[in-house]
């Protein structure tokens, strides 16, 4: 989403690295760019105007005026007041005292709101909560059968009553999770097409009757500045204690992430980066700064490694590299873990000097990852093992199998055989050497 404003922000920073010394002109020559810039993201101008305000007063204040390195200085104030500006720090949702803690998702239909309950459900069983799902949401075609599925999906209970009123499921719902031990109870809430006072209204009684530990307000990043009108809208009528930004992972310009915190006062708790039900994250502001600035994410690519990091596999791994004996079956595993982790394109987009435009320079084709699985799948386990038993009529085999040509499948094996050979190299050398060999490790 902020790959646009990333690259035009990289590109005003390249060109302050020529200079040792910088005057106030320069630096409102910056400030100017970085106006535009934000502007044309689609950040609302108030928020605009107020960011590049702070950020002019402290440059000229004697920050970069005086440092030696005035590029980095410029770079560090626009990471500090862009961190501040997305919201400081991590919120962590309030669970409130006596189990279960209720928690209320409230927004637009098309939000991605009974989507995001089952994400954030995931995430809470993940960690370690035992969450259930309420259908709440009565008016929708097919929410409730949505939800339903998707919970069914994820392993969590869901609560529906296609015959009673909201209320009466909410309060039915809390006793069901009270009577089977759950800690949390989440609730998926009527939304509209636009603001209703109806739908308002029974959101108003819903957080009145049975006063969830939270609110969480879902938008959609796609929609711009609207986002931000919708939410300002629900903190006059309903209230809400935080928000959940879904489609992330889409295109558009980024600005509804920039301006709601400073708009409505509310942190962003959770960004959805994904379609699947597990691609929910923690919203980090200082993280997100650290990526628009195309300063990468480590800390969350490391999160996502351990997440899917098996260490029995990972000591079987560094034995059988030690003694020479990495297959195709050992290949296809370690991809399996690596597509665990998301997107590819976005793994490498969280790696420091990765820019967006560098992505699409990188070309990265999850096609062809899928291909070399079908190929792998589509041989026997004594073929994986021992690939130089594939003759002529295996490789026909194989790509009827797998639905490629004999041609994809020479390639994987040649790429194959190349890697051996690395790996022959590199199990002669000592640990030292290979560290040496390997200097960026997680």
């Amino acid at each position: 989403m902020f790959d646009n404003l990333s690259d035009r922000l990289q590109n005003i920073f390249k060109k302050l690295r020529g200079h040792g010394k910088l005057s106030e002109k320069q630096v409102a020559e910056v400030m100017r760019e970085i106006r535009l810039a934000l502007l044309e993201a689609d950040v609302n101008f108030k928020v605009v105007k107020d960011f590049i305000a702070r950020v002019q007063e402290r440059a000229v204040g004697g920050e970069v005026l005086r440092s030696l390195t005035p590029a980095q200085q410029v770079i560090k104030i626009v990471d500090e007041e862009l961190t501040e500006l997305l919201g400081s720090s991590n919120e962590k949702i309030d669970f409130g005292g006596r189990p279960p803690a209720c928690v209320m998702l409230v927004g637009l239909q098309g939000s991605g709101k009974t989507t995001a309950t089952v994400k954030l459900a995931v995430h809470l069983k993940n960690q370690g909560r035992h969450p259930m799902m309420v259908a709440a949401d009565i008016y929708r075609p097919a929410a409730i059968d949505q939800l339903e599925k998707l919970g069914e999906q994820a392993g969590i209970e869901v609560y529906a009553d296609r015959s009673a009123r909201p209320e009466a499921i909410v309060e039915a719902g809390i006793r069901r999770a009270e009577k089977e031990g759950l800690d949390t109870v989440l609730i998926d809430t009527a939304g509209r097409l636009h603001i209703d006072e109806e739908m308002m209204q029974e959101l108003v009684r819903i957080r009145r009757d049975f006063s969830p530990s939270e609110t969480l307000l879902v938008v959609d990043a796609m929609t711009g500045q609207d986002a931000v009108n919708v939410a300002q809208a629900f903190g006059e009528n309903v209230g809400f204690d935080g928000i959940i930004l879904t489609k992330l992972d889409g295109d558009a310009r980024g600005g509804a992430a920039l301006s709601i915190k400073a708009v409505t006062g509310k942190p962003v708790k959770f960004a959805s980066v994904g379609e699947k039900i597990g691609d929910l994250e923690p919203f980090y502001p200082d993280r997100m700064s650290s990526r628009i600035l195309g300063m990468g994410d480590m800390l969350t690519l490391i999160e996502k490694a351990q997440s899917t990091y098996d260490e029995e596999k990972a000591k079987e791994l560094e034995k059988k590299l030690r003694k020479q004996q990495f297959t195709l079956e050992d290949f296809l595993d370690q991809m399996g873990q690596l597509k665990q982790m998301g997107p590819l394109d976005q793994i490498l987009g969280m790696i420091p000097g990765i820019s967006a435009s560098k992505l699409k320079g990188l070309q990265v084709d999850e096609g062809q990852i899928r291909q070399v699985e079908a190929i792998i799948q589509s041989m026997t386990p004594e073929e994986r093992r021992k690939p130089q038993i594939i003759g002529a009529s295996r490789k026909q085999r194989i790509a009827r199998g797998s639905g490629t040509s004999t041609q994809d499948v020479n390639r994987l094996l040649q790429q194959f055989q190349q890697m051996q050979k690395l790996i022959k190299q590199f199990g002669k050398m000592s640990p030292r050497k290979m560290g040496q060999a390997f200097p960026f490790q997680l």
